[in-house]
């Protein structure tokens, strides 16, 4: 039974490398089924891996690197290390921790992606404009409703 089904929450590292993981695989163009058939499992468990429901064993991970083209260690940036005996920068994790949930979300990353695109200027700061003010409104009915 996973951990979750237990009603325990996912380790955060597990949830760490599941989000690099998605990350990865999503900017390859890279589907659950395609990484699954690769590494011979179900896409289910690739879905498993990705929302850190399940660890990801060592022998795997190391597949999952080869396969998805980068150094194992790509699973574990932005984790604090845990020789240096402290827990890091607090405000340089949250930025990762904004950054790593923005990614692992199928439009933050196609955002991620294209915003770049969009001349300096004007444009952009419309468009930062339009999303802050959906993210008001989206607090204020949430509000509303508590």
């Amino acid at each position: 039974m996973s951990e979750e089904t237990e009603g325990r929450r996912p380790n955060p590292v597990d949830l760490h490398v599941g989000g690099r993981v998605r990350m990865r695989r999503k900017l390859l163009g890279v589907s659950q089924e395609q990484l699954a058939d690769s590494l011979g499992l179900t896409f289910q468990q690739v879905q498993k891996y990705e929302r850190g429901a399940n660890r990801v064993s060592a022998s795997k991970l190391y597949e999952i690197a080869k396969t998805l083209q980068v150094p194992v260690s790509f699973f574990f940036d932005g984790l604090a290390d845990p020789m240096d005996g402290s827990d890091g920068d607090e405000i340089g994790q949250q930025a990762e921790r904004i950054v790593q949930e923005f990614l692992t979300t199928p439009e933050g990353l196609e955002l991620a992606e294209v915003f770049p695109k969009i001349g300096r200027g004007r444009v952009r700061r419309q468009v930062l404009d339009l999303v802050r003010a959906m993210a008001e409104e989206a607090a204020r009915t949430e509000n509303a409703a508590a």
